[in-house]
């Protein structure tokens, strides 16, 4: 575990992954990561399947999560933060991967400081918030005709959690829906990782009314998505929209959810060592 300074004072983490077989060798920059959740624990990303013997990563611990701590501003103002390790790390403009909640964080970084961001992979994004495009979670959902899936989506569609407690009790019954698969690979991978309420109130707080508006019009930068065909949490419709939207190539992983280098590791590798290796 590492630890920078971003502009405000905030002591933020981060750590490098590196499975390249010589790692002294000459290699690409590094790659920066930004996990979901919003502020999950960053430890759910695993290894990302591998992919660091292609590239270095180093993962940013968002505030909000358990090892960074304190509050999140709203994800478009802690869009400085990703900034901010890029300068530790002395790059100029980085390639940048990002899971599911952390791409509205990364796409700010890039609406906002377009010369800083080289390159974009989003993995499984949630895309509800860039267009208006139908969410179809329900539907992809309920053809599984499996209860504890049906029982996670009366979850996550029914009364929000008011409190840790509750929260914590939904996070289980909501499990399954995160994958398309419930074997027990997902499901250990399911329990890794702490995250809270109150970090993800505090990562929608404080969003410009037009933050969609502004990341659209953006001249962003070449933006590969990675996205899972049975994909409950983002769903389908909405990630094909967004792809559309922001000029994205878009590549479908069959038989997979919202985690891909859990449910599908070979074809995850497959997709994201390319890009990382064309760096």
């Amino acid at each position: 575990m590492q630890t920078f300074r971003a502009r405000d004072g905030a002591a933020i983490d981060f750590h490098v992954i590196d499975d390249r077989a010589d790692a002294s060798a000459p290699s690409l920059p590094p790659a920066i990561v930004v996990p979901g959740g919003p502020c999950r624990g960053v430890e759910y990303l695993e290894d990302l399947a591998g992919v660091a013997r292609v590239r270095p990563l180093v993962v940013l611990h968002p505030r909000g999560t358990p090892t960074t701590g304190g509050a999140s501003r709203g994800w478009w103002t802690d869009a400085d933060d990703l900034v901010d390790l890029a300068d530790h790390l002395g790059l100029d403009a980085v390639d940048v991967v990002a899971h599911s909640a952390g791409t509205r964080l990364t796409l700010a970084a890039a609406a906002r400081y377009p010369d800083r961001i080289r390159r974009l992979a989003l993995v499984t994004p949630a895309s509800t918030w860039l267009t208006d495009a139908p969410r179809d979670s329900l539907e992809i959902g309920r053809r599984r005709r499996d209860p504890l899936v049906d029982a996670a989506l009366d979850s996550l569609t029914g009364v929000e959690p008011v409190d840790q407690e509750s929260f914590e009790r939904a996070r289980v019954v909501e499990g399954p829906a995160g994958y398309a698969r419930w074997t027990e690979r997902e499901q250990a991978h399911a329990a890794v990782g702490a995250w809270s309420l109150a970090a993800i109130e505090a990562y929608f707080s404080d969003v410009p009314d037009d933050a969609a508006e502004r990341v659209i019009a953006a001249d962003l930068p070449s933006v590969l998505i990675i996205a899972g065909d049975e994909d409950i949490l983002v769903g389908v419709a909405p990630v094909a929209a967004a792809a559309e939207a922001l000029g994205a190539e878009l590549v479908w992983l069959e038989d997979c959810g919202h985690y891909p280098w859990v449910e599908q590791p070979a074809a995850f590798r497959a997709a994201l060592e390319g890009w990382l290796s064309r760096g």
